[in-house]
């Protein structure tokens, strides 16, 4: 159980730093929405990437409120994104593998029974 936790915690920090990547601006309740978790949750996930250092923060200039952050992410946290993507890449990949054998293997299965009802008829 454990596993399956810390692979859906890992999810969560690639899809954040993909996000942070593509859009520093966003704020934490932005990020939650996107991502589906709570603010609160959000707000651990950024401290943690801060203090890691794979997350900067910085003013963001064009906000009328200049108490909101710019979440940059340093050469550090782009090296983490990569390495995360590659262990995403590889889960996603073998989810998929595994679905489509389970649909070919459906197939089959509904394909024999039509055939066995075709023949009782």
């Amino acid at each position: 159980m454990a596993g399956q936790r810390s692979k859906v915690q890992e999810d969560i920090r690639f899809r954040i730093l993909r996000l942070l990547e593509e859009n520093p601006e966003m704020s934490q309740r932005e990020l939650a929405e996107a991502v589906g978790v709570s603010t609160g949750s959000a707000n651990y996930i950024l401290k943690a990437l801060v203090e890691k250092g794979f997350v900067k923060l910085g003013n963001f200039r064009a906000a009328e409120d200049k108490r909101r952050y710019a979440y940059l992410l340093t050469p550090k946290g782009v090296a983490e994104k990569a390495a995360i993507t590659q262990r995403f890449l590889a889960r996603k990949l073998a989810e998929f593998e595994a679905l489509k054998a389970e649909i070919e293997a459906l197939r089959e299965e509904t394909s024999v029974s039509e055939a066995r009802g075709k023949h009782s008829s």
